[in-house]
């Protein structure tokens, strides 16, 4: 295959390498991350970019590997007016994100307690496959969280009224319409709220160390000192969301013979946008997305409870705020300029995070001259980032950077070559005490099945596209 170096951190592969590409595929690696991407990256950016009403380009970013359909790290815009919208660029895990959650305690106060902190969370946080919830939820009520996200949250007593506002979209995306999903994905997300599920989900406790802090004026205005401990949480809409995708899958394989599309790849499903399938999808989505956003609410509350028991203190008292939370499973209608034209697209972001410049009206307030804050995470041995989005991002990429590391092993290898339980005890030699569910479980999520994390977020600084504020070690673990 053709690939073109743009830069030292673009790669183009040209029209002319595919019958039916649309637009130039584009992905963001240095050489060495480009080398570690493995084929199904190459075959599915290229498909992406077959897509009907595609703009600019199909992207992938340096997180980028092998996915369902797109690849994870994928971003892809397309036109209102006769572009289409695609389950698989968007994810099972329907805003699948992240959250960052601020203290005012220091790593010294928290260290002696850590292991009584992670066992408390461990605790009052489910994990795991099928975990259900602590919230016990009639029908209707469901409902009502699909349509109004994060506002059922504070309005329960999950949350706190100022929450919303350090949360993409304040946590709640207009749209949503409950009629759009099925009875069996309400039986699936019904008793999930406030849950961590598996896979690489996680609830991590970590340090802003004093040599990680990148940008100290920035990260003063995120509320980040020396010391501090934060919490950070990855997870989604759960059983709900993949249910969603599910049964649009095959709505949309009648779909695209009505409307006489073809696509490369069955994985690649998709309707016109503009179609009643495609808006019944884009309506049961958002439904999920703001199951999501509750979700993790519903865990932010639970952590406050157990920081509270813990410390004897009132989690207000403790500074326990939301710095932001991100999505990185979602489409969005967005204003971006193409061609000297500011137009309205649909952008599929999967894997990969919203990580706009300063000044957008979507940005809240408190940080609107600062720029978007991007919460990425590694994996639970190396430590994640938070940053902050550019102008640059853009004009290049529709405002979007990648959203962690990126496997470069399959769960399967993973567990071949490390055991859980071993692993467990290097991880606490190493000063990170991890509960989690099953061994196997962890074993999966062993460091050294992803990329090196620095390179990742390094790649897109270089590139100009997000900025790094600071570097955040992990101290304790609570995996799905």
């Amino acid at each position: 295959m053709e690939i073109r170096k743009i830069s030292d951190y673009i790669w183009e592969i040209p029209t002319t390498e595919k019958e039916g590409m649309l637009v130039p595929a584009r992905i963001y690696a240095t050489e060495k991350l480009l080398g570690e991407m493995d084929k199904g990256v190459f075959e599915q950016v290229t498909n992406v970019a077959c897509l009907p009403g595609i703009i600019k380009y199909s992207y992938c970013m340096p997180d980028g590997h092998w996915g369902y359909g797109f690849p994870i790290g994928g971003v892809a815009a397309f036109s209102k007016e006769n572009g289409v919208i695609s389950p698989g660029g968007i994810g099972f895990d329907i805003n699948c994100g992240m959250r960052l959650i601020r203290t005012d305690l220091t790593v010294s106060e928290v260290k002696p307690r850590i292991r009584e902190l992670v066992d408390i969370l461990f605790k009052t946080v489910p994990a795991g496959v099928g975990s259900k919830g602590l919230v016990k939820l009639s029908v209707e009520e469901f409902k009502r969280v699909m349509i109004h996200g994060i506002d059922w949250c504070i309005e329960k007593g999950y949350g706190w009224e100022h929450d919303k506002e350090r949360i993409e979209e304040y946590g709640c995306m207009p749209g949503a319409d409950p009629s759009k999903v099925s009875e069996k994905a309400i039986s699936r997300g019904i008793s999930q709220l406030g849950t961590l599920g598996s896979g690489n989900h996680y609830l991590e406790i970590q340090v802003a160390t004093p040599e990680k802090i990148f940008d100290k004026n920035v990260a003063k205005a995120f509320g980040i000192f020396e010391n501090q401990i934060l919490v950070m949480i990855h997870c989604g809409s759960r059983g709900f969301g993949h249910q969603v995708a599910t049964d649009y899958l095959k709505v949309f394989d009648t779909a695209m013979r009505k409307y006489g599309i073809v696509v490369r790849d069955r994985e690649l499903a998709c309707a016109p946008f503009n179609s009643p399938e495609g808006q019944d999808y884009y309506k049961a989505m958002t439904c999920a997305a703001n199951v999501a956003f509750a979700n993790r609410q519903v865990i932010v509350h639970r952590v406050r409870e157990g920081f509270s028991q813990v410390f004897g203190k009132e989690p207000e008292e403790l500074g326990m705020d939301i710095i932001y939370d991100v999505a990185h499973n979602v489409a969005k209608i967005e204003t971006h300029e193409v061609d000297g034209e500011e137009k309205e697209l649909l952008v599929h972001r999967k894997g990969s995070t919203r990580c706009f410049g300063p000044g957008r009206k979507e940005i809240p307030q408190i940080y609107r001259k600062i720029g978007q804050p991007v919460i990425v995470g590694g994996s639970m041995e190396t430590g994640s980032y938070l940053l902050v989005g550019t102008e640059k991002a853009m004009k290049e990429t529709f405002g979007s950077t990648m959203h962690g590391s990126g496997r470069t092993m399959s769960r399967t290898a993973a567990k071949k070559k490390v055991i859980g339980a071993e692993l467990k005890k290097e991880m606490e030699r190493a000063g990170i005490i991890v509960r989690a569910v099953s061994m196997a479980g962890l074993a999966e999520e062993a460091g050294f099945a992803y990329k090196d994390i620095s390179e990742v977020v390094d790649t897109m600084e270089m590139a100009g596209i997000s900025r790094k504020v600071v570097g955040l070690r992990p101290i304790g673990n609570i995996k799905g």
